[in-house]
């Protein structure tokens, strides 16, 4: 769902990188640590699940509350996809008082991981990869596994049924936020996407975006301008900002380009939304 253009400009990025930065990678795991622990955060429960669809089994990974019923929230990761840092994501979401699922949107054609451990886009082999995965998903593949995973919500005894749910994606994910959206609107109270890609277009089935990554704007300036018209003209309320200081991926804890600093801005931004959408 991320346009080549936006993945080609991703990678010259990527090698863009400091020495110093490349080294922060090594530490792995400790960066999806390093992530801000809740005050009073919620005892969460997860486990790793299948969903089936019609065209097969999805892998996904569900938090939730350990008490209560909450409203569910459907994660769709970037185009590297489900792996511990989105695990760690959704369990902090989950921290706050939502039931989180985070899924593997390539089932089709592999489990999770999908890519390896900090994968480089910049790596011809592994853009190549990565790509061909993309090329698997389309706007109807996306129908069809948000009611598979809406569907799926809506069926465990940790989602509360009679408040809205909410759904988040990055990157590749975030076209499939509005295509959710779209395809259940009185279900869906709220979207958050975060650097997304592609998601104003030429064609008549263009997704639309909420945040946008400061390169992403340069590089796509009047995507603001379109995004603010089209929302208003359907009048429904939006926050679309350019992110100051950030690169197109700039949200996950395991990203080369992750900014602390934004990414909590981000958070807090995507948190007060559900918080006031999700009734």
């Amino acid at each position: 769902m991320c346009q080549h253009d936006d993945l080609e400009d991703f990678a010259r990025r990527s090698s863009e990188l400091t020495r110093r930065q490349f080294g922060a990678l090594a530490l792995g795991a400790g960066l999806v640590a390093a992530l801000p622990k809740l005050v009073n955060a919620a005892e969460t429960k997860g486990a790793d699940v299948e969903i089936k669809t019609p065209d097969g089994t999805a892998d996904a990974y569900f938090v939730y509350p350990a008490k209560g019923k909450h409203p569910g929230v459907l994660i769709w990761p970037d185009i590297f996809g489900l792996r511990p840092a989105f695990e760690q994501m959704a369990t902090r979401l989950a921290e706050s008082g939502y039931s989180v699922l985070v899924v593997n949107p390539f089932y089709r054609t592999k489990k999770a991981p999908t890519a390896a451990d900090h994968a480089d886009f910049n790596d011809p082999a592994t853009r190549q990869a990565l790509m061909t995965l993309a090329g698997t998903l389309s706007p109807a593949t996306a129908d069809i596994d948000a009611k598979a995973f809406v569907s799926f919500l809506d069926t465990q005894p940790a989602v509360d049924g009679k408040r809205k749910m909410g759904t988040t994606g990055y990157c590749m994910g975030g076209p499939f936020v509005f295509r959710t959206a779209a395809k259940y609107p009185n279900r869906i109270g709220a979207g958050a996407t975060f650097h997304g890609g592609g998601l104003v277009t030429d064609k008549p089935d263009s997704p639309h975006l909420i945040a946008i990554a400061e390169n992403d704007d340069k590089r796509q300036p009047e995507a603001k301008d379109v995004l603010r018209d089209s929302f208003a003209k359907a009048k429904l309320p939006a926050e679309i900002e350019v992110y100051a200081g950030t690169q197109h991926g700039w949200c996950p804890p395991d990203a080369q380009v992750y900014n602390h600093d934004q990414a909590e801005k981000a958070w807090s931004r995507m948190l007060a939304l559900f918080s006031s959408s999700l009734a």
